[in-house]
Parts: C-alpha cells; sequence; structure tokens
C-alpha cells in the first residue's frame, strides 16, 4: 500500500468507529427524552427552519428513504409535521412541533455537560481544530464524489 492509501485506510477507520461512538453517545443524550438518536438528527436539521425529506437527507448524509421512515415516525408521535412546500407542490416540508422543541431542550443540560467533558479532555482549541479538520475532510469529499477537478 502506498502512504497515501494507509492514510486513506486510517480515516475511514478512525470515522466509522467515530459514528459508532457518536451513536452510542447520541442514544444515551436522546433516551431520557424518548427518541432515538436518528430521530434527534432529524429534529435538529429542522429546529431552525423546516426543510424537505431531501434536504434533510443531503445535509445529513444519508438516503432520503431513510429520512422519510424517520420524518414519517416523527410525524406519527406529534414530534413533527408536514407543512405544504412553496417550491414544491409534492416535496412536503418537516417542520418541529413544540413537543419536539421539548424533547431537544430535556436533551440540553447533558448535551452541554457531553460537549464539555470533550472539551476538558482535548482542550478547546484542538476541539476546535479537530471540527475544522473534520469539516475540511468532509469538503474535500464531496469535491472527489461530485467529479470536479482537484
Amino acid at each position: 500500500m502506498t502512504p497515501e492509501q494507509e492514510l486513506l485506510d486510517g480515516a475511514a477507520l478512525t470515522v466509522y468507529r467515530l459514528n459508532g461512538q457518536f451513536l452510542t453517545v447520541g442514544d444515551g443524550l436522546a433516551a431520557p427524552a424518548g427518541i432515538s438518536v436518528a430521530w434527534w438528527q432529524v429534529m435538529a436539521a429542522v429546529q431552525d427552519r423546516p426543510l424537505p425529506v431531501a434536504g434533510i437527507a443531503r445535509a445529513m448524509g444519508i438516503t432520503r428513504q431513510s429520512v422519510q421512515r424517520v420524518a414519517d415516525l416523527l410525524v406519527d408521535k406529534g414530534i413533527c409535521e408536514y407543512r405544504p412546500n412553496p417550491a414544491h407542490k409534492r416535496a412536503k416540508l418537516v417542520a418541529i412541533t413544540e413537543t419536539g422543541l421539548a424533547a431537544i431542550e430535556r436533551i440540553g443540560p447533558q448535551h452541554a455537560a457531553m460537549a464539555e467533558r470533550l472539551a476538558a479532555v482535548l482542550g478547546p482549541a484542538e476541539f476546535a481544530a479537530t471540527v475544522a479538520t473534520l469539516t475540511r475532510l468532509s469538503a474535500a469529499l464531496d469535491v472527489i464524489i461530485a467529479g470536479a477537478p482537484d
């Protein structure tokens, strides 16, 4: 393997491990609010403004079908609602309800505590640099996936 292949493998394996770790932490944070981490992800995506299912899927980097299943469950539970989309008649907007906002508020204190614990272990500067590096890595992969010239 070339050094670049080893780096790619190392990055991928680390991100896969991180994904599992974040899902474990997220489920622990979300459970007391009576939701799953998958529900929380969709709710957080529409917390500030309603979005179509496809927009949520793009932002989260997952399939539209996965988001649709979760959105339907959230609507059934009264945590989110579908609203008309002025830009597209068939692609309704997913919007969070007051019940959904209350669930996210219940997560808030434990979420803040986890963020503080992670910042204490890494240090605020390294924590910020890590997020910046992961963001750049994601943007670089977006360029490659889109087939844009490097």
